[in-house]
């Protein structure tokens, strides 16, 4: 390995667009599969099943039940059997229900197959964070974590017109458009799932598209930051107390993400009445995408930043203060163009704070130990995914607007800033484009 940083960085953008990138086209099909249900909702799919927002809302809510029942238990598995195997079998499994979704008759059918979704996705995504960490030194992840992270802003903007495309396919065998989009979806998960079984390899010394060079300075780089210290068992990682205190700051941020998630195309859907215009299912899904591109581009400069000065915790404290005093008001304005500019500061907010979170446990945790603890911070996170659209429909037809509803979005990201700048972290190494890196010995 060539002892200079310019070499390094070389390695660290190779690993950016082979693995973080195909990681992130995995997150792409998982997150464009779980929100779903909000692009089908108000393009009549609550309309067929007869759907109160409240019932809209445990409905979107109701996966992660599933999802975090299996949460830890499906991590550990992947530390055990390798993420090529358990990647690969878990995305197969959410194509298969998902596509499942083409025939649902009902509320209770579609309670059940949301629930059954969370159990076939349980594990997913921090088994993603934990194999990406697996792969570059603790400078770059927060780098290489955005690249892998940018996929869920792009998924909005990518995935909305794909979904209204196959929901514009209204009619085809018979089926209603959010019907064709359900079983597109799935087939597109399955098929992924089969391509990540045979091309994602499991670790650096498996990744032949690097040179022999580049894998030994890789193993010899985490080796030395994966110390003795840092290991511990799972069960000292789940009553570790700064593995909670992060599972609280993730949920206010996934709080927040999913409250927008699940019912912007919803609330869009009341600019009709409020216009007096009338959106197509294509209309619909480019406004939704508005807030997502720009959220995209903060992600990666914000991210960068994080890389440069080392992940301090003001990278995820800051975007959650803006994120907190932006989304209470962007239901207390009547203008849309204000509306859809505040939900897109509060999606830039949300994604900023992300990939330097999410650098953050592998600092003090590695091994099995870290299996555990990212599960469970994303498992208590994903409460998060069930309470925000549950209550934010319940508020909804309890008082007949989102205010109150958006206001304790607000709250909750207030929180999560209060708890991490309240946390003593470490701050990471930056990695400066000047510094000479030399090969670490054995």
């Amino acid at each position: 390995m060539p002892a200079d940083n310019a070499a390094v960085r070389a390695t660290v953008r190779k690993i950016s667009v082979r693995l973080a990138a195909f990681i992130g086209m995995m997150f792409f099909v998982n997150f464009l599969d779980r929100v779903s249900i909000s692009f089908a909702g108000p393009s009549g799919m609550n309309h067929d099943l007869g759907l109160s927002a409240a019932q809209f809302g445990f409905a979107a809510g109701v996966f992660f039940i599933g999802y975090i029942l299996l949460e830890i238990p499906s991590n550990l598995a992947l530390h055990r059997y390798g993420a090529r195997v358990w990647l690969a079998r878990i995305m197969v499994t959410w194509g298969i229900v998902t596509a499942l979704f083409t025939w649902v008759q009902n509320v209770e059918q579609l309670y059940w197959l949301r629930f059954f979704l969370g159990v076939a996705e349980a594990g997913f995504f921090p088994g993603a964070i934990l194999f990406l960490s697996l792969w570059v030194p603790q400078r770059f992840r927060s780098e290489v974590l955005a690249s892998f992270y940018i996929a869920q802003p792009l998924t909005i903007v990518i995935g909305a017109p794909l979904a209204a495309m196959l929901m514009e396919l209204h009619g085809w065998t018979g089926l209603a458009g959010w019907r064709v989009m359900y079983l597109g979806v799935g087939l597109l998960a399955v098929i992924v799932g089969i391509i990540t079984f045979f091309c994602l390899p499991d670790r650096p010394s498996d990744a032949k598209w690097l040179t022999a060079d580049v894998r030994r300075w890789l193993q010899d780089e985490l080796a030395k930051e994966d110390g003795p210290a840092r290991h511990a068992s799972p069960l000292k990682a789940l009553i570790n107390g700064r593995v909670w205190l992060l599972a609280i700051v993730y949920f206010g941020l996934v709080y927040g993400l999913y409250a927008i998630a699940f019912f912007l195309p919803t609330i869009i859907a009341g600019f009709q009445t409020k216009a007096g215009v009338h959106f197509g299912v294509m209309e619909k899904a480019l406004i939704t995408a508005v807030p997502y591109l720009p959220a995209a581009i903060v992600l990666f400069l914000w991210s960068r930043d994080a890389t440069q000065r080392g992940v301090r915790a003001w990278h995820v404290g800051i975007p959650a203060i803006v994120g907190a005093i932006a989304i209470p008001l962007a239901v207390h304005v009547s203008a849309t163009v204000a509306i859809m500019a505040l939900m897109t500061v509060v999606a830039c907010a949300i994604f900023a704070a992300l990939p330097p979170f999410w650098s953050i446990p592998s600092r003090f945790l590695s091994g099995s130990a870290a299996a555990a603890g990212i599960a469970l911070i994303n498992t208590v996170g994903n409460l998060a995914g069930f309470t925000a659209p549950y209550i934010t429909g319940w508020l909804k037809d309890l008082t007949g607007g989102y205010q109150m509803s958006m206001l304790i979005v607000g709250v909750f990201m207030a929180l999560s800033a209060v708890v991490i700048f309240s946390l003593t972290l470490t701050p990471t190494p930056p990695a400066p484009e000047a510094r000479s890196v030399r090969r670490a010995t054995p």
